[in-house]
């Protein structure tokens, strides 16, 4: 064999047991949970569009995240929008037990739910 083909074998078998990172590894959103109350949920909601420093602009009528329009797409939409502005600053993604982290992409239709790195 020559040593250009060992090489090349060398390389396969490295790439072949080293573990590859797969597309949406460590990719984190934040959604509400589904067993909080719609109560629990519009005060989380409110805190994260008020206090909190979302963007819920998009949420509002005649904007990408609107429908469905309901109470737990709504809050998820804010609860991810504020987890992703200050995940680095200290956020959390829990809102007294009202949120959950997911990792798969939430997004749908043009309703597009920001990722940050």
């Amino acid at each position: 064999m020559s040593f250009f083909s060992i090489r090349i074998m060398l390389v396969l078998l490295l790439m072949s047991i080293i573990p590859q990172k797969s597309a949406g590894e460590f990719e984190q959103w934040c959604i509400a949970d589904e067993q909080t109350p719609g109560d629990e949920l519009k005060a989380a909601m409110d805190w994260a569009c008020g206090n909190g420093g979302a963007d819920c602009s998009k949420i509002q009528v005649n904007q990408p995240c609107y429908f469905p329009d309901t109470m737990r797409s709504h809050a998820s939409y804010a609860f991810n929008h504020y987890f992703q502005k200050f995940k680095h600053k200290g956020g959390s993604c829990n809102f007294k037990g009202a949120a959950m982290i997911t990792e798969l992409d939430p997004s749908y239709n043009s309703c597009r739910y920001e990722f940050i790195p």
